[in-house]
């Protein structure tokens, strides 16, 4: 081949090259302005890192966990295990959200919750990296693949600690904070099993006091309140509703199931309404006599929590404070 066609295909490829490389550095900068990258720029306690950064993690080899949601991924960041969360699809309203949801995050700060570092902005649908929680969630040790072996007081500082993030959350930041999805796979448990609430999807932001009207109710139904479920409003006392669920998860280590009306809960309100003990319900481990009164006054918490009247339920922080005193009771 004559060698100035050669020097002109390899001119071609250099200017095909490095057009395609603009292209591709102002589609990356568009989906950074569109993910709102000029609003949490100014956000101090999150990190923005560029797709190249996560790339190496970005790997089927590192998946730990995926579903409808997406995948997520583990791997080291700046010399730190990191869990990066890559959804598979996010409609139009969820993106214009998405700032506003990592600026809700940010302002977390407490030990039982997940902590969201940073996320990635420069793609379409933009990832969030999480500490990593090397347990794995409530979910798997109570029936899945890492099922272990726990007494009655590690269960009982599970829900305890699990309770007082929640409380943190409804009442002691700026603006109340909504969860809106509570349920045992959104509680994550470190190498002590410290719980550490997670995935806040559909977390809310709202005002104190105030209520939130979706229009899409989005979230498990086998833990979701029947009040949210069927009108849409969303409260705090919804997710005291269901965490009341993973009460019942915890002392019975049976999976709530909304397919078959929740027979769990029936179980649990039935027993109680009777005003008998619930004990041929309480997970073997856990069902030894010295242990059967502190385990009615777990299921009594629970079942004030069941309440169909909203404004009867108690709030997270009561819930908290009941179980931390058991907690205290026990150890002393």
């Amino acid at each position: 081949m004559h060698v100035g066609t050669i020097g002109f295909l390899l001119g071609t490829a250099v200017v095909v090259f490095v057009v395609l490389l603009l292209k591709e550095k102002r589609k990356m900068r568009d989906f950074f302005v569109k993910n709102g990258g000029p609003i949490l720029q100014e956000v101090k306690n999150i990190k923005i890192f560029k797709k190249e950064e996560l790339k190496p993690i970005l790997k089927k080899s590192n998946i730990i966990g995926q579903g409808c949601f997406g995948e997520v991924y583990k791997g080291h960041l700046e010399n730190q295990l990191v869990a990066v969360k890559k959804p598979i699809n996010i409609d139009v309203a969820e993106k214009e959200q998405f700032a506003n949801e990592v600026i809700i995050q940010s302002r977390i700060i407490h030990k039982n919750i997940v902590k969201l570092i940073g996320c990635c902005l420069e793609v379409d649908i933009p990832m969030l990296v999480y500490e990593f929680v090397s347990k794995g969630s409530l979910h798997d040790i109570l029936h899945g693949s890492k099922r272990v072996p726990l007494d009655l007081n590690m269960r009982l500082c599970i829900a305890a600690e699990s309770a007082e993030g929640l409380a943190y959350m409804h009442s002691k930041t700026t603006s109340t904070i909504l969860h809106g999805d509570v349920k045992p796979a959104n509680i994550l448990l470190d190498d002590n099993f410290v719980p550490k609430i997670s995935d806040f999807g559909i977390s809310k932001l709202i005002a104190k006091d105030k209520e939130q009207h979706t229009n899409n109710v989005i979230g498990d139904k086998s833990y979701m309140d029947p009040v949210y479920l069927q009108t849409g409003l969303l409260t705090k006392k919804s997710d005291v509703y269901s965490f009341r669920i993973v009460l019942l998860e915890l002392i019975s280590r049976t999976k709530a199931t909304y397919s078959d009306n929740n027979s769990l809960v029936l179980c649990f309100r039935d027993a109680h309404k009777n005003r008998r003990r619930a004990s041929e319900l309480f997970d073997d481990e856990i069902a030894i006599t010295g242990d059967l009164e502190d385990i009615d006054n777990i299921v009594e918490i629970a079942v004030d929590c069941l309440n169909p009247d909203v404004h009867q339920r108690p709030e997270m922080t009561d819930v908290a404070e009941r179980l931390l005193m058991l907690k205290r009771k026990r150890n002393n």
